[in-house]
């Protein structure tokens, strides 16, 4: 890392899930409900045979039997063993539960996608607290930190939870805010194991395109003290990760008729026929090509680091008192490199002017450039340098007492805090006029390109540089919990009550260093990568990049930065719920009906806050929901359930949509933009779900469930014509730009309002969920070590951004007492991230890939394991492209990062 030395961060590893095709979780602390351990290993009686049930297959039973007993529609994954599945963070864990599927950065997961909604409608708590978590991009996204409601995995190691539950359908104790659902991570307590327990592991990562070893460690250390009262647990993941992203894009294609531009004034040769339709004078100008044809190569450096640590105190048996704390560190040293030839850029009338065309090859649909050769293009090779940091801690005591037999009372309180910081740098340096060509024609979405006599390689070549970026972004969120619940045990009933209260603070920063100059001649250098695109089917051109290290050394790097106060902002948002809920049991002749009910009352109070021309504002809103809940659970027959729920559930907008930080007041034409609407109110739904699950005398569960989210409040941008709030009137007053002459008064006329409102016109989602889960322990011999996990569904709705339409996992395992594998696979659907895409395409969509994870063990001893993991063992590429019309196929960037594997080894005692 250039600025400073920073510390570390690390961790990944594993998980089994239970629910529709659940997987399994690599994982270093031990199981909440049944610790994993030889003796606590479960049998099954098959034709007089006695089967060990442990490891991954005994995950799969613990998970089934939460979703089996809950109220509520469940998925869960529950800790398997230590190391026994690759999973890279927390993210790719949760991507194996039917109805998630996970978006994906640097080559592992980030954000998750639950029933098609986006990362913002889902709620996430650890250990019964919500929590934040912001980190910044690991691909060519470029400036992706996240300043929202989403909650980013990839900065916890998996090794550090030991539970996951996935809440599909509301109860009035689960806390509102997450239409979609709610994630409830759980971390190892020392009540949890018998007596001194230690567990570790090590593995050493291996990535087939980078070709670096980097570690993997694990260690937890739990203990009970005087008499089993008071208990002690620590545990720890590290891992480093070199991640190499190689790749070409296109930074879109466009065409000079969509930009309002012509060709230059040139004959070039043309190849095939050209569909002139578009209604351009000249039919050259209705073809697309590629604006920024480029090599892409990102290299990423990352550290993660997990610590967790929990005290427990049991005095009596009605008292239990427990102190957890967890802290997590993300950090990315990054070094990304473009060689960008500009043919097509920005829009601006003269672009396509500044080259001269020499052939044109058109493709099959007539609208296509697929081969082209210019001469006096010039290169603008880009060098980023970003370093990011995400630092997560959360404290948080609870407490449960049993006030008799029939009273039970829980508390919490607790804070958790996430700050996540980038710093980026960003050259241009442009060369002298040169001939180029570029070739799609043996691959769509990798070029092969040519230089004629000139060399991209010579610094030499280039005559002068730019700063395209020198800026340092913060977000800083904050939560801060209390809640208190009340639960009395009747005869076949139980009613609960509690209340909760949380303060809610997310503050962004944003700010520049002075710009840096030099001669490219001096600081320019061979691109730091041998094999250059191998794995994409087309060798790519190495290219001339910015020497980082020797600017460091030369003193070229800017020490200081300024923030910019007009672009920060602060969101904050305090609430206080109250609910009741019943849970009851009823028979109905031989079948037993599970009901649970209730009704949660919440108030939201909304404060935002920007410097705006020199002036602190604040807009304040405040609004009451109120959200009834209905879970029914029949047991037809002890081993197959009906479930039917309906709920009222919200999510509160997003905070791009709330910040009212950097408005444009137009006051010659009255009109405001760029500003947020804290008077907003959150997201309502009428959600139904209906389920039928079979869970099979073998251990296996067979379901299938509907859902569907009728969202009847959303948002949409408008325009409005109403007067300015009175809280920005001295911003407006103090603005130079502000003239009493131009009639714009605040006080005495109305504006035009270009802003986020509140819409009725609504949005269903609607979908289905299968599950097929079965232990083949009805077979003969070795088959019956066998199982497979999985899962598949199918989501629709009339806004399909983010969403697949289709996904599915399945495993195929292989889990012997002594020894084990197995194989997984996870897809989903292409899916769409805009409409209209930019640069004239219609939408903007991104591939969805297929992954393939393998696992293996073996049991040398009780205690020790040996370990194979591979993650995305194929090395599936990653896509994003655009639309056009017909069937116009627009590439915009393909990529991979390769395949990574580990080799390791675990004990415990």
């Amino acid at each position: 890392m250039i600025f400073a030395n920073k510390p570390s961060s690390a961790g990944s590893l594993r998980f089994a899930a239970a629910s529709l095709g659940a997987l399994s979780i690599a994982m270093l602390a031990g199981n909440p409900a049944m610790a994993q351990d030889v003796a606590a290993t479960a049998t099954a009686e098959d034709d007089g045979n006695v089967i060990v049930v442990s490891g991954f297959r005994q995950s799969l039973v613990e998970a089934q039997e939460i979703k089996r007993n809950s109220a509520n529609v469940i998925e869960s994954i529950v800790a398997e063993d230590i190391a026994k599945m690759p999973d890279l963070n927390i993210a790719e864990s949760i991507q194996r539960i039917p109805g998630v599927a996970v978006s994906r950065e640097g080559g592992e997961g980030r954000n998750i996608t639950l029933r098609g909604f986006a990362p913002d409608f889902t709620r996430t708590t650890l250990n019964g607290m919500e929590v934040p978590a912001s980190s910044d991009g690991l691909d060519s996204g470029g400036f992706t930190i996240n300043a929202g409601r989403s909650f980013d995995f990839h900065i916890f190691a998996s090794e550090l939870f030991n539970r996951i539950d996935v809440q599909k359908s509301q109860r009035a104790s689960i806390e509102e805010g997450g239409i979609a659902g709610t994630v409830d991570l759980y971390t190892a307590h020392p009540f949890d194991f018998d007596g001194l327990t230690i567990v570790g592991s090590g593995q050493a990562g291996y990535n087939t395109l980078s070709h670096k070893i980097d570690p993997r460690v694990t260690f937890m250390a739990a203990d009970t003290f005087a008499d089993g009262t008071i208990g002690v647990l620590f545990s720890a993941a590290y891992s480093q990760r070199t991640v190499r992203q190689e790749g070409f894009g296109t930074v879109r294609y466009t065409s000079p008729y969509v930009n309002g531009d012509s060709w230059a004034d040139s004959d070039p040769n043309v190849v095939g026929t050209v569909d002139g339709s578009c209604g351009a004078a000249d039919p050259l100008d209705c073809l697309w090509a590629p604006r920024l044809p480029r090599a892409d190569f990102f290299g990423n450096d990352q550290k993660r680091l997990g610590l967790t640590g929990a005290v427990q105190f049991r005095p009596t048996d009605a008292l239990e008192i427990t102190f957890d704390w967890l802290h997590s560190e993300l950090e990315n040293d990054r070094r990304g490199y473009n060689s960008m030839e500009w043919l097509l850029t920005h829009g601006t009338p003269g672009n396509f002017t500044g080259q001269t065309p020499l052939e044109f090859v058109v493709g099959p649909d007539g609208r296509q450039i697929v081969a082209a050769s210019f001469d006096d293009v010039t290169s603008w090779y880009e060098s980023r340098y970003q370093y990011s940091e995400s630092k997560f801690d959360q404290y948080m005591l609870s407490g449960k007492y049993e006030i008799n037999d029939k009273l039970t009372l829980d508390a919490l309180g607790g804070m958790a805090q996430d700050k996540a910081d980038r710093t980026e740098l960003r050259f241009y340096v442009r060369s002298n006029p040169h001939f180029y060509s570029y070739d799609f024609r043996d691959n769509p979405n990798v070029a092969t390109v040519g230089y004629g006599d000139w060399d991209p390689t010579d610094p030499n070549n280039f005559v002068d540089q730019l700063n395209g970026a020198n800026r340092v972004n913060n977000v800083d969120k904050k939560n801060y919990t209390a809640k208190s619940n009340l639960t009395y045990e009747g005869e076949g009933f139980s009613i609960m009550t509690g209340a909760a209260y949380n303060d809610r603070k997310v503050i962004y920063e944003e700010g520049t260093g002075a710009n840096v100059s030099f001669t490219p001649s001096e600081y320019l250098m061979d691109l730091p990568v041998s094999g250059f695109g191998r794995g994409l089917g087309v060798e790519l051109q190495p290219f001339a990049v910015v020497d980082f290290d020797k600017l460091a050394g030369d003193g070229l790097f800017p020490e200081t930065y300024t923030l910019d106060a007009g672009r920060g902002w602060e969101v904050s948002e305090r609430t206080f719920a109250a609910y009741i809920e019943t849970n009851a049991e009823f028979p109905i002749g031989s079948m037993l009906l599970r009901t649970n009910a209730g009704l949660r009352y919440v108030r939201t109070k909304v404060l935002s806050t920007a410097q705006i021309a020199g002036t602190d504002v604040t807009q304040t809103n405040s609004y009451d929901n109120y959200l009834p809940s209905m879970n029914l659970a029949l047991e037809i027959t002890p081993d197959v359930i009906a479930r039917f729920a309906y709920a009222r559930s919200m999510t509160r907008p997003g905070l791009g949509s709330l910040n009212i930080a950097g408005p444009n007041f137009g006051y010659t034409t009255r009109t405001v933009s760029n500003l947020g609407n804290p008077n907003l109110e959150p997201y309502q739904s009428n959600d139904i779900d209906l389920a039928l699950e079979w869970y099979t005398p073998n251990g296996g569960l067979f379901a299938a469930g509907f859902f569907q989210k009728d969202i009847v409040t959303s948002l949409k941008t408008d325009v409005v014509l109403q007067m300015i709030d009175p809280v920005f009137w001295p911003a407006i007053y103090n603005d130079p730009q502000y003239d009493e002459s131009f009639n714009a008064d605040p006080a005495e006329v109305p504006y035009t309002f270009y802003i986020p409102v509140n819409s009725s016109e609504g949005n269903k989602v609607k979908g289905f969920e299968l599950t097929a889960n079965q232990p083949f322990t009805f077979l003969p011999g070795m088959l019956q070590y066998f199982g497979i996990a999985a899962n598949f569904t199918h989501v629709s709705a009339r806004d399909s951004t983010g969403l697949s339409p289709n996904s599915y996992n399945a495993t195929l395992y292989f889990d012997h007492e002594d020894y084990g594998m197995r194989v997984s696979v996870n897809k989903r659907d292409d899916y769409l991230l805009s409409e209209p895409g930019g640069n004239g395409h219609l939408q903007e969509r991104k591939y969805g890939p297929t992954h393939v994870d393998f696992s293996a063990y073996y049991n040398l001893s009780e205690s020790f394991t040996i370990s194979l993991e591979g993650i995305n063992i194929t090395d599936e590429k990653e896509l994003i492209y655009g639309t056009g019309e017909g069937d116009q196929y627009l590439p915009r960037e393909y990529s991979h990062t390769g395949a990574q594997w580990f080799l390791g080894a675990r004990f415990q005692y």
